[in-house]
């Protein structure tokens, strides 16, 4: 029998003192901290525009050519959002929140590190992006898992312009490729390279930019929030067959299965307007209330918002 190839092999996940320094941080900006500390340029927190984008528009300012796979492509109309309260939150570990195809990854990892690793300028703004070391890209990208989104999703997004990142507010439309962290938060776009993080809320009403979608609707918008322990296996569907598949977190679908216990629910449904819990893992509270001094401590910099994103 042949030993897998690296790619096939579950790739590693960050140690986990840097797992909750992630977390901590997306949910810091996600509440909206404070501080003026590593951010970067752009219209991030502090703008009004908020930009659509398409599955196959690589948007403003991309970090690097598409890595997408040809799976990419949207998945189905924006889900109905049943609070009927416009944008609403969505655990991370919930099943059908992501897609994707049986052993078909949604982006070619090795084809993203290459193109970062080979551009010393992207390379040190990604790194400032994503909150991880430049030194460190590889082994970052390695251990996320690509899958599909199935919803359209809000995001803070970052393109690199004049030798740094570009932060600005988008909406990703359901069908876009991106990889996603032990936490099940996407933190890369396949087509762009763009690094990702939780979104902030525009200041007053959102100005949308780029180009709308047929169907798409403010209020069918989903924000995911973060587990706060690591998900070992994420619970998605197959696209091919509209059937539940597991897929390894940090694994290119090389390992995919039918899961164990399939969730109660009919795939085709959509998302459901609760989180699961699968083993292992605990619903993140989207704004918790820490001590001030303990998140000073653990959590990276993160640039000022706030967690209402209603109407955007």
């Amino acid at each position: 029998m042949h030993a897998p190839t690296p790619r096939q092999a579950p790739r590693r996940h960050a140690p986990a003192r840097a797992a909750l320094f992630t977390v901590l941080g997306l949910l810091a900006a996600a509440c909206g901290a404070s501080g003026d500390e590593g951010q970067t340029k752009g219209p991030a927190a502090e703008s009004q525009e908020v930009h659509l984008q398409p599955v196959a528009s690589a948007g403003p300012d991309p970090f690097t050519t598409s890595s997408a796979t040809g799976e990419s492509a949207p998945v189905q109309p924006p889900l109905p959002n049943a609070t009927g309260r416009g944008i609403r939150t969505v655990n991370a570990a919930t099943p059908g929140l992501y897609g994707g195809t049986q052993r078909l990854g949604s982006c070619d990892v090795e084809a993203q590190v290459q193109s970062l690793t080979e551009d010393d300028a992207k390379a040190r703004a990604f790194a400032q992006a994503a909150q991880v070391e430049q030194e460190g890209i590889p082994e970052f990208l390695r251990g996320l898992t690509p899958v599909v989104l199935r919803a359209d999703t809000r995001v803070t997004n970052h393109g690199f312009a004049g030798g740094g990142p570009t932060a600005f507010q988008s909406v990703l439309q359901a069908g876009t490729a991106v990889l996603v962290d032990g936490h099940g938060m996407p933190r890369v776009r396949c087509a762009c390279g763009n690094p990702l993080l939780a979104p902030r809320a525009a200041k007053g009403a959102p100005v949308l930019k780029g180009d709308a979608w047929a169907g798409y609707q403010p209020a069918q918008v989903v924000v995911i929030e973060p587990t706060v322990q690591v998900i070992n296996n994420l619970v998605i569907v197959n696209m091919a067959d509209n059937t539940w598949l597991e897929r390894k977190t940090g694994d290119d679908g090389a390992q995919d299965r039918a899961p164990q216990v399939p969730p109660p629910f009919d795939p085709a449904a959509g998302i459901p307007a609760g989180p699961a819990t699968p083993p292992g893992t605990t619903p993140a509270d989207p704004c918790p209330t820490p001590d001030s001094n303990s998140l000073a401590r653990t959590a990276p910099p993160t640039p000022p918002g706030t967690s209402s994103l209603v109407g955007s």
